[in-house]
């Protein structure tokens, strides 16, 4: 396994504010959190990450786990951070609360899990991805992806997240993937002492509310959020219900 170099979008926000770090979800890029970005950053310094392969980041070729994903935003950003993140972000936010608890203040899990999905569908994925590129998967990510009504209420940033997903790398998507396969905490998550919100979509297949609720009654200090009218990209399909969780976590933390 090998730590792969992650890549932060610049800083934004009032000098000497608190860190907000944000990672997005498989396929994705930091395009998934513009509509959030602007009015968190009023209150915070934030930054994006993308995963390899995606967006800014550069393609890998060597294996990585979920762990050496979360030992690449600690190495990227390199001083102490809130952190939120989505689907396969999220799954990196609970490990930084195993693996950096002294860095990491208070991670909020969007559209995730402890354990995501089944290692033989991911490896499945990962092949056939090798195979016929990411522009094979476009269909199904979107039916995944979005409530109902997503597409036709945000047209052009759905759009621009397809075209995300068909700009990926694909060795670096299936390497994704792969890590996917291998994560499992469920076992671990009465070890996470930092204050953790578990957010979920109501329409999400992928991670249902009852992801959430294993997350936030299994750790030290847990609590949940339903956002309505989303499946699996919440700060895309509704920013504002997204950025209303996120500040009512974060402001917690001066009070």
């Amino acid at each position: 396994m090998t730590v792969p170099t992650v890549a932060l979008t610049a800083s934004v926000g009032p000098a000497g504010a608190p860190l907000v770090v944000l990672g997005s979800s498989l396929g994705t890029s930091t395009i998934l959190w513009e509509d959030v970005v602007p009015s968190l950053a009023r209150e915070y310094r934030v930054v994006a990450w993308d995963l390899p392969g995606h967006g800014a980041s550069p393609a890998v070729s060597a294996s990585f786990s979920v762990g050496d994903l979360a030992d690449a935003v600690v190495a990227a950003v390199g001083e102490p951070f809130l952190y939120a993140g989505v689907s396969l972000g999220g799954a990196v936010g609970l490990t930084l609360g195993l693996r950096h608890p002294a860095l990491v203040r208070r991670v909020a899990i969007l559209s995730s899990g402890a354990k995501l999905g089944d290692p033989d569908g991911w490896h499945e994925r990962a092949a056939h991805v090798r195979a016929q590129s990411t522009s094979s998967v476009i269909i199904g990510s979107a039916q995944r992806w979005f409530a109902p009504d997503s597409l036709s209420r945000r047209p052009g940033l759905s759009g621009r997240l397809l075209h995300a997903l068909q700009d990926a790398d694909d060795e670096s998507y299936a390497l994704c993937c792969e890590a996917l396969a291998a994560y499992d905490v469920r076992g671990q998550l009465g070890e996470i002492g930092i204050p953790v919100l578990a957010l979920w979509g109501e329409h999400d297949l992928v991670a249902p509310e009852e992801k959430s609720v294993e997350i936030a009654s299994a750790v030290g200090d847990g609590r949940i959020v339903e956002v309505k009218d989303a499946a699996h990209l919440p700060p895309a399909e509704q920013p504002a219900a997204t950025l209303d969780a996120l500040l009512n976590f974060f402001r917690e933390e001066r009070r």
